[in-house]
């Protein structure tokens, strides 16, 4: 019994700074604090149809960031994002829209530009990922 005891104590003597050290470790290394901007409300524009006719396309569109300093740069450009979103859109033809991998492509060509504008404006590229919640054509 009396060994039974001691080990224990020495198990526990020889565990808890090591787990000490690990907890240390992680705090340490700060861990990103992911949080998600919709843009509010949903973006409704126009895109090329065949036949000089247009088409429209309804989106919700939220911004993956990678913590509150960089949501608050995105809220403060909602507006400039907006913008060139529906820049974007309205240069693309039906095919583009109606096509599940060129809307992937529109998608990351939506990230790099909102990174890319937001990058004159405040030095930074906030945006970690773009997607679309909402996606309606017709």
């Amino acid at each position: 019994m009396l060994k039974k005891v001691f080990f224990c104590v020495l198990y526990f003597a020889l565990l808890s700074p090591l787990t000490s050290v690990v907890a240390e470790e992680e705090e340490g290394q700060q861990a990103p604090d992911y949080q998600y901007f919709a843009l509010s409300p949903d973006i409704i524009t126009n895109y090329i149809k065949p036949g000089k006719r247009l088409g429209y396309v309804r989106l919700r569109v939220d911004l993956m960031v990678k913590s509150s300093s960089a949501y608050e740069q995105v809220e403060m450009n909602a507006p400039l994002i907006r913008d060139r979103i529906i820049t974007i859109f309205g240069e693309q033809n039906e095919s583009q829209i109606k096509s599940n991998t060129e809307r992937d492509a529109i998608r990351q060509r939506c990230l790099t530009e909102v990174n890319d504008v937001l990058f004159e404006f405040i030095g930074t590229r906030p945006v970690e990922n773009l997607l679309f919640t909402k996606y309606l054509d017709q």
